[in-house]
């Protein structure tokens, strides 16, 4: 059973899950998720405007007890790409909350206090559970989709890396339209039977407010998260009763891992996955957490580094190369997108990630980011940007940095750092090429005010690589 803890058979839980001001028994959320199955049953797939509130966690909930596939739409997403997720994955009606401009589609409301005892069969294992559309950096967003068999395997993973049990309370403020704050966060509680509290707003003063209040043990967020709270001595301190934090969704920096550590005595839990791939890489809990590295493979989950003749790298923690991966946690390919599907699978089932890493001998992994935007060759070099994005960061004076190969008719792509903070670009410049090889060190550095970030945090290279 995917959602496991909602077995009819399971105790009740008085403070299951919590959302701002609205709390949910265990029975109460059975009760009124049942009531939505009923009324959805046999739907092919239906769109759910996947803002944090009740309605979201019981549309979700109550399409997965029918088996019936869900399409979480960004709250905030515009309208033009809102049309085309509706279009592309042929949702019937909207579940729960609608946006102003509903393009039309029928409209199923969900009613808190509805109850139904009536009880659904198991849907197959190889059933779509969730179609995500991905953030389309590359053309129109692609709708993945997950079947429950893959978030079954992935949850199953984390639990056992992680130590995740229904005795803890997991708490996070992150959107419910992500891998990340959906499938982790809530169907990970759903499945485990952890107690669930979302902050609404994932604040510094919310996440210590849950500790305290809700006696919070397992915290997620962003980098961008990690940063505030860091900046909020009180509140980091006030996470001290915790028993694990994860950050995900983008890298880490390696100063803001040292401040969380020492300001709330945890070394943070990092971790590397995508929409299509769930989480495959993971420090554990009873394991080592090194700065800047993602961890080990999850149970089950096969990784290989290649480079661009498709020979396989040095495992020295130096060489960059191609990641791939393959295991039970993969997606079931794009919604109508034969093409793309096959783009990004070869003939053995390895998943092409897009992403470079290097992995040391004892099978960590470090990822450089993106080969299309994060691997810079340069003067006939392979440079990650992460690396240096991580020396930047140890300037007292930089906030943020992001760095980018833009093109260079003598070097190929020249090294040009996008920096939020006060220090001189020459003394930025010197600085890197004092922590690493001069060939690293920024040919450029531009002082910004802020760097573009999507919803989750990352940054968006591909604006910066415009401003050419």
């Amino acid at each position: 059973m995917l959602l496991a803890s909602l077995d009819p058979s399971a105790a009740d839980i008085g403070d299951a899950v919590r959302i701002g001001d609205v709390t949910l028994s265990r029975d109460n959320l059975v009760g009124a998720a049942s009531a939505v199955a009923e009324r959805i049953a046999g739907a092919h797939r239906v769109a759910v405007l996947a803002a944090p509130t009740v309605s979201t966690v019981l549309s979700v909930t109550g399409c997965l007890l029918a088996g019936v596939p869900v399409v979480p739409v960004p709250a905030d997403v515009g309208r033009a790409e809102r049309r085309h997720i509706l279009a592309d994955s042929g949702a019937q009606v909207w579940l729960g909350d609608r946006p102003d401009e509903d393009e039309g589609l029928a409209h199923i409301p969900v009613r808190l206090r509805a109850h139904s005892g009536h009880s659904h069969p198991e849907p197959p294992p190889d059933a779509v559970a969730l179609v995500i559309y991905t953030s389309g950096t590359t053309g129109p967003p692609k709708g993945v989709q997950l079947s429950r068999r893959a978030i079954a395997a992935d949850l199953d993973a984390l639990a056992l890396a992680w130590q995740w049990t229904a005795g803890d309370t997991l708490v996070h403020g992150l959107p419910l339209f992500h891998v990340h704050g959906l499938v982790l966060g809530l169907l990970g509680s759903l499945r485990i039977g952890n107690r669930f509290v979302h902050t609404g707003k994932p604040t510094p003063a919310a996440y210590a407010r849950a500790c305290s209040e809700a006696g919070g043990t397992l915290y997620f967020g962003v980098p961008t998260v990690w940063s505030r709270v860091v900046a909020d001595p009180a509140a980091a301190e006030a996470l001290r009763p915790a028993r694990l934090l994860v950050s995900g969704s983008a890298p880490l920096p390696v100063p803001v891992f040292g401040e969380l550590a020492r300001l709330t005595g945890h070394s943070p839990v990092e971790r590397y996955g995508s929409t299509e791939s769930l989480i495959t890489l993971s420090t554990r809990a009873d394991g080592e957490r090194r700065p800047g590295w993602v961890g080990l493979p999850l149970a089950g989950v096969q990784t290989r580094l290649i480079d661009d003749a498709g020979d396989p790298v040095p495992q020295d923690g130096k060489t960059i190369g191609q990641l791939q991966v393959r295991g039970p946690t993969l997606f079931d390919g794009y919604l109508n997108r034969p093409d793309a599907t096959a783009e990004v699978f070869d003939a053995d089932g390895w998943y092409r990630t897009g992403d470079v890493a290097v992995v040391d001998r004892g099978g960590m992994h470090r990822i450089v980011g993106r080969e299309s935007v994060d691997l810079i060759k340069s003067g006939g070099y392979r440079v990650g940007a992460g690396e240096i994005e991580t020396a930047l960061l140890g300037h007292p004076d930089v906030a943020e940095a992001a760095v980018v190969g833009l093109p260079d008719e003598d070097l190929g792509q020249r090294i040009v750092a996008f920096v939020v903070g006060d220090a001189e670009p020459d003394s930025l410049i010197d600085y890197v090429a004092q922590q690493l090889s001069v060939h690293k060190r920024p040919r450029e550095v531009r002082i910004v005010d802020s760097l573009p970030r999507n919803a989750m945090g990352k940054v968006l290279k591909t604006e910066l690589l415009a401003q050419g």
